[in-house]
């Protein structure tokens, strides 16, 4: 018996999710932290093991992200989220599952790249008239085991 693939959202869709991510990553990487955190939900939350506590809604997600920028400011880094191989599944009407590669790569003022972190993104993402918006992010480092034991 050969497995069946997950339904796939429609190019359309897809189009689409792949604009919210980018768009995300242009936001947050140029300090615009109100409008990144405007590509959540008002009542998201983002799970992250590179900081203390999980956040939760508009407000704090503006916050996190105006931190985001303070401390790349402070450190003298220009930071670019770079995120990849996105898949999409569907998860009921009007919401998808996303999973996806980020990178957060730290380019020194007259210096050379390196990457901070590579992460694997898991989140809930939902349709809110014509836009998508995530409704959860679990952040995972890629030497921490998956729920369920998976890799």
């Amino acid at each position: 018996m050969t497995p069946r693939a997950p339904a796939e959202p429609d190019s359309a869709v897809l189009a689409g999710i792949h604009q919210l991510y980018n768009r995300q990553s242009h936001l947050i990487d140029s300090g615009r932290a109100a409008a990144w955190a405007a590509t959540f939900t008002a009542d998201a939350t983002f799970d992250s093991p590179s900081y203390p506590a999980p956040v939760t809604g508009t407000a704090a997600l503006t916050a996190f992200a105006e931190e985001f920028a303070a401390t790349a400011a402070a450190a003298g880094v220009v930071r670019r989220h770079v995120v990849t191989n996105l898949v999409a599944e569907p998860d009921g009407a009007d919401t998808l599952r996303v999973l996806a590669y980020l990178q957060i790569v730290a380019t020194p003022r007259g210096g050379t790249p390196r990457t901070e972190r590579l992460t694997t993104l898991t989140d809930r993402v939902v349709r809110d008239g014509d836009v998508w918006r995530v409704a959860s992010r679990r952040v995972r480092r890629d030497d921490a085991p998956e729920p369920g034991g998976n890799r």
